[in-house]
């Protein structure tokens, strides 16, 4: 390891915690602390419009090892997470929520795991302390998550897990998928393991989750298993579609010929819904195509850029000068980045302590 990097980078996204800013980045910096391993902690305020970011500001001032993202508007706590993983020195990162609910002192145990030969270790909240109908809401989509991608786990929800650097650094996350990271990393061989970890109710602020996640939660999925098995072909996605629209029209069309050849008005019969319902899947088949050839090659427009950045970041706190051998991204004052997704999926094995 180089001189100066540390050994693990905690990435902790805030937005409107002004009541939790100091009680857990106290917590957060005095359990670190203790543990083995020399740390870093990168807070992203994620456009908070409340005094987050200026306790965050105050808090760098004496704190060196925090370093701090404030980006330009509320972006949604992917964009933070890949704005905090990006910024991240050490080869391991661990993530936590900014409400307190997390356990900072499983930090060590889940690097501790991942030192056993993983590259994702996944928290599992076994006892969490939520609200019941929010446990069992998410009980139902951590399983329907699982069936559909194929990578079981029982906590996709939970925001404390370690990742070597390398499989997240290299994802790219939009929208609300940071949930589907694990499936992410799977795309890429990761091997993947879950662990218990604490959970602690909320004592100050208000949770930023409502039940109207659950809809957005079905369309990233949806997104998910398109991406996972067509993210590299998508032209064989709509192929598909094509297949069996023409299959449809082609079936449509014979019972139009058959109907034509044993009615007594075969001009009227061919003429009748059969034929226009054919013409119909044979048009929805075309098109179809024609989006498929589209997305193939916006695909592969997406591939010629890595950076994978969309969000704006007004500014960074205890950065300093960046050398030539440092892996974050170009840091000045206001650093604006515009480019599009890449990115894919795939299954993994997965096994549960």
């Amino acid at each position: 390891m180089q001189a100066g990097r540390p050994e693990v980078s905690v990435v902790v996204p805030m937005f409107q915690e002004e009541q939790n800013v100091r009680t857990v980045l106290a917590r957060i910096c005095d359990s670190l602390a203790r543990q083995r391993r020399s740390f870093e902690l990168v807070c992203v305020n994620d456009g908070s419009r409340d005094q987050t970011g200026a306790l965050l500001d105050e808090i760098a001032r004496s704190e060196p090892r925090l370093r701090v993202i404030h980006l330009a508007r509320n972006y949604g706590q992917t964009a933070a997470m890949m704005a905090g993983f990006l910024a991240c020195r050490a080869p391991v990162i661990v993530a936590l929520d900014g409400d307190g609910q997390n356990e900072p002192d499983d930090v060590e145990r889940l690097v501790d795991t991942l030192d056993e030969g993983y590259d994702v270790v996944s928290g599992w909240r076994k006892d969490r302390k939520d609200h019941w109908l929010r446990s069992f809401v998410s009980r139902v989509a951590n399983r329907l998550i699982g069936v559909v991608t194929g990578v079981r786990l029982h906590d996709y929800g939970c925001t404390l897990k370690a990742y070597r650097a390398h499989m997240v650094q290299d994802a790219r996350l939009f929208g609300e998928m940071h949930r589907f990271i694990p499936v992410y990393t799977s795309m890429h061989g990761a091997r993947i393991t879950e662990m218990v970890v604490r959970h602690h109710p909320r004592v100050a602020g208000t949770s930023k989750y409502g039940m109207g996640r659950i809809v957005k939660v079905l369309l990233d999925l949806m997104l998910v298993r398109m991406l996972q098995r067509y993210g590299a072909k998508p032209l064989h996605f709509f192929g598909k579609i094509t297949q069996w629209s023409w299959l449809v029209g082609a079936a449509c069309l014979a019972f139009a010929i058959v109907q034509a050849i044993y009615a007594q008005n075969a001009w009227v019969a061919f003429w009748g819904k059969a034929p226009l319902v054919g013409l119909l899947f044979f048009v929805l088949g075309f098109f179809a195509i024609m989006l498929g050839l589209v997305a193939e090659v916006a695909m592969r427009a997406a591939h010629e850029f890595n950076g994978g950045r969309y969000w704006t970041e007004a500014r960074r706190v205890n950065f300093g000068p960046l050398t030539h051998d440092d892996e974050a991204p170009v840091a000045s004052d206001v650093t604006r980045y515009r480019f599009e997704p890449s990115g894919g999926f795939g299954p993994t094995g997965i096994r549960r302590s």
